[in-house]
């Protein structure tokens, strides 16, 4: 696993990054677990792990501060691709995120900007289509009461 390369690539503000200091704990074809340190350090924000549920399009992240205290799970709405002759995978971040607190509390965020990016024609229509489809999906998970199965990913990769 360790010659597998992630990138995020980000739409606002545009950046490419590799994320070289993920460690990959576990890869197939459907999800990829990821531990991790901010890449920027922030006053709460201080590490996590994360899960790409490649085919769903949706990335579910914990996120921790700095004393180890859960702080919320973060969803990020994605595509990928993956280039076979690099052993590189991109995951583009589609803009509509849904944060779940600890107390049960659900948002969603960052909506205007994925209208904001279809305007300025930073998106197409059919990614706007594909990221509102992702979002819905994962939207009735959460509500039907299934996203403890998303955790669970993760949470068999804790340590």
């Amino acid at each position: 696993m360790s010659d597998v390369k992630l990138y995020r690539k980000r739409i606002i503000p545009e950046e490419c990054i590799l994320l070289e200091d993920d460690e990959i704990l576990y890869l197939d074809q459907e999800v990829i677990i990821t531990k991790w340190n901010t890449i920027r350090p922030k006053k709460t924000l201080h590490h996590g792990y994360s899960c790409y549920f490649m085919e769903r399009g949706f990335k579910v992240s914990k996120f921790y501060d700095h004393d180890n205290n859960l702080i919320s799970w973060y969803c990020d709405i994605i595509s990928h691709t993956f280039d076979k002759a690099t052993n590189t995978y991109v995951f583009t971040d589609l803009l509509a995120d849904v944060i779940l607190y600890p107390d049960g509390f659900v948002r969603v965020v960052d909506l205007d900007e994925l209208a904001d990016a279809l305007r300025d024609g930073l998106i197409t229509s059919e990614q706007m289509q594909l990221a509102l489809r992702r979002l819905d999906k994962l939207l009735s998970l959460i509500y039907k009461g299934a996203f403890p199965r998303l955790q669970k990913y993760i949470e068999d990769y804790e340590k």
